[in-house]
Protein backbone atom coordinates (compact mmCIF):
# COMPACT_ATOMS: atom_id res chain seq x y z
CA UNK A 1 0.00 0.00 0.00
CA UNK A 2 1.35 3.51 -0.75
CA UNK A 3 2.59 5.58 2.41
CA UNK A 4 0.14 8.13 1.26
CA UNK A 5 -2.97 6.04 0.85
CA UNK A 6 -2.08 4.74 4.59
CA UNK A 7 -1.86 7.73 5.90
CA UNK A 8 -5.12 9.21 4.72
CA UNK A 9 -6.42 6.13 5.81
CA UNK A 10 -5.48 6.03 8.91
CA UNK A 11 -6.56 9.61 9.55
CA UNK A 12 -9.83 10.10 7.79
CA UNK A 13 -11.76 7.40 6.17
CA UNK A 14 -14.07 4.99 7.95
CA UNK A 15 -12.78 1.68 7.45
CA UNK A 16 -14.42 0.20 4.44
CA UNK A 17 -15.97 3.40 2.70
CA UNK A 18 -12.89 3.63 0.29
CA UNK A 19 -10.83 1.15 -1.10
CA UNK A 20 -7.24 0.98 -2.22
CA UNK A 21 -7.83 1.02 -5.42
CA UNK A 22 -10.52 3.98 -5.89
CA UNK A 23 -8.10 6.19 -3.05
CA UNK A 24 -5.61 5.84 -5.41
CA UNK A 25 -7.17 6.67 -8.60
CA UNK A 26 -8.28 9.93 -6.68
CA UNK A 27 -5.20 10.88 -5.43
CA UNK A 28 -3.71 10.56 -9.64
CA UNK A 29 -6.13 12.70 -10.71
CA UNK A 30 -8.02 10.23 -12.62
CA UNK A 31 -11.35 10.14 -10.43
CA UNK A 32 -12.43 12.19 -7.62
CA UNK A 33 -14.42 10.57 -4.63
CA UNK A 34 -17.00 12.22 -3.65
CA UNK A 35 -16.30 15.44 -1.18
CA UNK A 36 -18.43 14.01 1.51
CA UNK A 37 -17.10 10.63 2.47
CA UNK A 38 -19.04 9.24 5.33
CA UNK A 39 -20.58 5.61 6.11
CA UNK A 40 -24.14 4.60 5.02
CA UNK A 41 -25.76 5.81 8.04
CA UNK A 42 -23.88 9.31 8.37
CA UNK A 43 -21.11 8.76 10.97
CA UNK A 44 -17.65 9.97 9.55
CA UNK A 45 -13.79 10.36 10.83
CA UNK A 46 -13.48 13.93 9.69
CA UNK A 47 -13.98 17.77 10.59
CA UNK A 48 -12.67 20.03 7.84
CA UNK A 49 -12.89 23.62 8.28
CA UNK A 50 -12.54 25.61 4.98
CA UNK A 51 -11.13 29.63 5.53
CA UNK A 52 -12.26 31.23 2.42
CA UNK A 53 -11.30 35.14 1.77
CA UNK A 54 -13.25 37.15 3.43
CA UNK A 55 -14.67 40.39 1.59
CA UNK A 56 -13.33 43.83 1.92
CA UNK A 57 -11.10 42.37 4.99
CA UNK A 58 -7.13 43.17 4.53
CA UNK A 59 -5.49 40.45 2.33
CA UNK A 60 -4.64 37.13 4.39
CA UNK A 61 -7.06 37.58 6.38
CA UNK A 62 -8.50 34.35 6.14
CA UNK A 63 -5.10 32.88 6.53
CA UNK A 64 -4.27 34.60 10.00
CA UNK A 65 -7.93 33.24 11.56
CA UNK A 66 -6.83 29.80 10.56
CA UNK A 67 -3.31 30.11 12.14
CA UNK A 68 -5.13 31.70 15.47
CA UNK A 69 -7.75 28.80 14.80
CA UNK A 70 -5.21 26.15 14.80
CA UNK A 71 -3.33 27.82 18.06
CA UNK A 72 -6.50 27.50 20.16
CA UNK A 73 -7.46 23.69 18.70
CA UNK A 74 -4.18 23.20 20.51
CA UNK A 75 -3.59 24.78 23.44
CA UNK A 76 -7.17 25.90 24.53
CA UNK A 77 -8.83 22.66 23.58
CA UNK A 78 -6.02 19.97 24.18
CA UNK A 79 -6.26 18.41 20.83
CA UNK A 80 -3.89 17.38 18.19
CA UNK A 81 -2.31 19.24 15.77
CA UNK A 82 -4.49 19.59 12.75
CA UNK A 83 -3.34 19.47 9.08
CA UNK A 84 -3.33 22.19 6.01
CA UNK A 85 -4.20 22.22 2.88
CA UNK A 86 -4.74 24.52 0.17
CA UNK A 87 -7.98 24.31 -2.02
CA UNK A 88 -8.50 24.00 -5.48
CA UNK A 89 -10.65 26.28 -5.61
CA UNK A 90 -8.45 28.85 -3.08
CA UNK A 91 -8.55 29.20 -0.02
CA UNK A 92 -7.30 27.08 3.30
CA UNK A 93 -8.52 24.12 5.26
CA UNK A 94 -7.54 23.10 8.80
CA UNK A 95 -8.27 18.77 8.85
CA UNK A 96 -9.26 17.62 12.74
CA UNK A 97 -8.94 13.75 12.39
CA UNK A 98 -11.11 11.27 14.35
CA UNK A 99 -9.89 8.20 16.43
CA UNK A 100 -13.95 7.04 16.08
CA UNK A 101 -16.34 7.92 13.56
CA UNK A 102 -18.67 10.01 14.59
CA UNK A 103 -22.33 11.71 13.09
CA UNK A 104 -21.49 14.21 10.85
CA UNK A 105 -23.95 16.03 12.31
CA UNK A 106 -21.98 16.27 15.64
CA UNK A 107 -18.82 17.06 14.12
CA UNK A 108 -20.71 19.64 11.93
CA UNK A 109 -21.78 20.98 14.97
CA UNK A 110 -18.30 21.05 16.90
CA UNK A 111 -16.99 23.30 13.72
CA UNK A 112 -19.55 25.63 13.76
CA UNK A 113 -19.05 26.33 17.48
CA UNK A 114 -14.87 26.47 17.01
CA UNK A 115 -16.06 29.38 14.11
CA UNK A 116 -18.45 31.08 16.57
CA UNK A 117 -15.59 30.94 19.06
CA UNK A 118 -12.25 31.62 17.34
CA UNK A 119 -13.01 32.93 13.65
CA UNK A 120 -16.33 34.19 13.44
CA UNK A 121 -15.12 36.52 10.48
CA UNK A 122 -15.57 33.70 8.33
CA UNK A 123 -19.03 32.59 6.87
CA UNK A 124 -20.26 29.78 8.60
CA UNK A 125 -20.26 27.52 5.54
CA UNK A 126 -19.33 24.89 7.74
CA UNK A 127 -21.37 22.51 6.69
CA UNK A 128 -20.07 22.29 2.78
CA UNK A 129 -18.53 19.07 2.27
CA UNK A 130 -14.39 19.63 1.35
CA UNK A 131 -12.38 17.97 -1.05
CA UNK A 132 -10.17 15.25 0.40
CA UNK A 133 -6.74 16.21 -0.37
CA UNK A 134 -4.66 15.73 -2.62
CA UNK A 135 -7.16 15.71 -5.34
CA UNK A 136 -7.91 17.15 -9.05
CA UNK A 137 -10.49 19.23 -9.72
CA UNK A 138 -11.38 18.53 -13.14
CA UNK A 139 -13.33 21.88 -13.48
CA UNK A 140 -10.78 23.92 -12.75
CA UNK A 141 -7.83 21.97 -13.56
CA UNK A 142 -6.26 22.37 -10.06
CA UNK A 143 -4.99 20.10 -7.48
CA UNK A 144 -6.11 20.39 -3.63
CA UNK A 145 -3.19 19.60 -1.58
CA UNK A 146 -2.05 19.36 1.80
CA UNK A 147 0.68 22.24 2.64
CA UNK A 148 3.47 22.88 5.07
CA UNK A 149 2.01 25.23 7.72
CA UNK A 150 4.82 27.21 7.11
CA UNK A 151 4.21 28.22 3.43
CA UNK A 152 1.02 28.90 3.37
CA UNK A 153 1.69 32.38 3.25
CA UNK A 154 2.58 32.42 0.14
CA UNK A 155 -0.79 30.76 -1.42
CA UNK A 156 -2.69 33.62 -0.23
CA UNK A 157 -4.10 34.42 -3.27
CA UNK A 158 -3.89 31.37 -5.32
CA UNK A 159 -6.36 28.34 -6.34
CA UNK A 160 -4.74 25.29 -5.76
CA UNK A 161 -1.82 23.63 -7.55
CA UNK A 162 -1.10 23.39 -11.17
CA UNK A 163 0.48 20.30 -11.17
CA UNK A 164 -0.30 17.40 -8.74
CA UNK A 165 1.85 17.49 -5.86
CA UNK A 166 4.60 14.86 -4.51
CA UNK A 167 2.99 11.74 -2.59
CA UNK A 168 5.90 11.22 -0.86
CA UNK A 169 6.03 15.15 0.41
CA UNK A 170 2.01 14.97 1.13
CA UNK A 171 2.32 11.65 3.17
CA UNK A 172 5.28 13.20 5.33
CA UNK A 173 3.07 16.40 5.92
CA UNK A 174 0.51 13.68 7.85
CA UNK A 175 2.66 10.70 8.47
CA UNK A 176 3.57 12.85 12.36
CA UNK A 177 -0.27 13.51 12.58
CA UNK A 178 -2.39 11.79 15.61
CA UNK A 179 -6.09 11.55 15.86
CA UNK A 180 -8.52 12.93 18.23
CA UNK A 181 -9.67 10.18 21.05
CA UNK A 182 -13.43 10.51 21.79
CA UNK A 183 -12.96 11.91 25.52
CA UNK A 184 -10.70 14.24 24.14
CA UNK A 185 -12.90 15.60 21.59
CA UNK A 186 -15.75 15.43 24.06
CA UNK A 187 -14.40 17.51 26.61
CA UNK A 188 -13.43 20.07 23.62
CA UNK A 189 -17.35 19.72 22.83
CA UNK A 190 -17.98 20.83 26.23
CA UNK A 191 -15.56 23.12 26.77
CA UNK A 192 -17.30 25.30 23.39
CA UNK A 193 -20.40 24.48 24.80
CA UNK A 194 -20.55 25.32 28.32
CA UNK A 195 -17.48 28.50 28.14
CA UNK A 196 -18.79 30.09 24.91
CA UNK A 197 -16.65 32.06 22.42
CA UNK A 198 -15.72 35.13 24.81
CA UNK A 199 -13.77 32.45 27.11
CA UNK A 200 -12.06 30.79 23.84
CA UNK A 201 -11.35 34.14 21.75
CA UNK A 202 -9.96 35.70 24.98
CA UNK A 203 -6.97 33.50 24.78
CA UNK A 204 -6.18 33.34 21.17
CA UNK A 205 -3.52 36.35 21.64
CA UNK A 206 -1.61 34.34 24.27
CA UNK A 207 -1.64 31.19 21.85
CA UNK A 208 -0.33 33.17 19.04
CA UNK A 209 2.17 34.68 20.58
CA UNK A 210 3.67 30.26 20.72
CA UNK A 211 6.89 29.65 19.13
CA UNK A 212 7.14 29.34 15.49
CA UNK A 213 8.85 25.76 15.91
CA UNK A 214 6.83 24.07 18.80
CA UNK A 215 6.00 20.90 17.90
CA UNK A 216 2.98 20.79 16.25
CA UNK A 217 2.00 24.33 16.51
CA UNK A 218 2.20 26.37 12.96
CA UNK A 219 4.70 27.78 11.52
CA UNK A 220 2.72 31.40 11.08
CA UNK A 221 5.72 33.66 11.65
CA UNK A 222 8.50 31.16 10.66
CA UNK A 223 11.54 33.00 8.18
CA UNK A 224 12.71 30.92 5.28
CA UNK A 225 15.56 29.57 7.28
CA UNK A 226 13.01 28.03 9.58
CA UNK A 227 10.73 25.97 7.21
CA UNK A 228 14.40 24.81 5.67
CA UNK A 229 15.64 23.30 8.52
CA UNK A 230 11.79 22.06 9.82
CA UNK A 231 11.49 20.31 6.35
CA UNK A 232 15.05 19.06 6.52
CA UNK A 233 14.42 17.73 9.80
CA UNK A 234 11.58 15.79 8.52
CA UNK A 235 13.74 14.47 5.40
CA UNK A 236 11.94 16.43 3.27
CA UNK A 237 14.21 18.70 0.66
CA UNK A 238 12.14 22.10 -0.80
CA UNK A 239 12.02 22.29 -4.30
CA UNK A 240 10.27 25.79 -5.08
CA UNK A 241 6.58 25.49 -3.67
CA UNK A 242 7.01 21.48 -4.33
CA UNK A 243 8.65 19.85 -1.41
CA UNK A 244 10.20 16.37 -2.54
CA UNK A 245 11.62 13.61 -0.14
CA UNK A 246 15.46 13.57 -0.54
CA UNK A 247 16.79 10.45 -2.45
CA UNK A 248 20.01 8.96 -1.71
CA UNK A 249 23.05 8.74 -3.54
Amino acid sequence: MLKLIQELMRLYLPQGVVTEEALQAHILGQQTLPADITTVDGMTRTIAIPFQAIPKAEEGRHWTLLCEAAHAIQNELGLPAPAVSIASNGGFCLWLSLAMPLPSIQAGQFAELLRAACFPEIAPNLGAPAELPPCLNRELGRWAAFINPGMGASFIGEAGLEIAPPQAAQAAFLEGLESIDLASFEAALERLQSRGAATIAEALPAAAQASATSDGLLLKDATLEDIVRHLHAMHIEPTFRHLLPTRSH
